[in-house]
């Protein structure tokens, strides 16, 4: 039996820009990517804190150490600049990989900064 559980989440990240003339994804800084183990073309769900929105996408490579995290295409329209995301992504596993399973969270500043990196919910 397959389990969806929680793979790897980036927490209250600040959207830097919505651009709404864009192919649909979300753009991440490639430090974030690499810390939260999370990989171009994946999907992922978006929660908007600051109005309760909640939809998937897939992310693109955002430039390094720019600390970009944008929303493009149609999701642009459920953000602004400045609101507060969460990022997740799950995965699924085995009851066997369950006991050895930690997920990954990053925590970032107002700036989008990585201030932790923790291995638990």
């Amino acid at each position: 039996m397959q389990i969806e559980m929680l793979y790897s989440k980036i927490h209250r990240a600040t959207v830097t820009d919505a651009n709404l003339n864009y192919v649909g994804s979300i753009t991440i800084d490639e430090e974030l990517l690499e810390a939260s183990k999370m990989r171009v073309g994946q999907k992922v769900e978006i929660l908007n804190i600051n109005n309760g929105e909640r939809f998937s996408t897939y992310i693109i490579l955002g430039e390094r150490g720019k600390r970009d995290i944008c929303l493009n295409g149609a999701a642009a329209r459920k953000v602004h600049k400045g609101d507060k995301i969460i990022i997740v992504a799950y995965a699924s596993f085995d009851a066997k990989e369950l006991d050895e399973y930690k997920p990954t969270v990053v925590l970032v500043d107002e700036d989008n900064n990585i201030t932790d990196v923790i291995e638990s919910i």
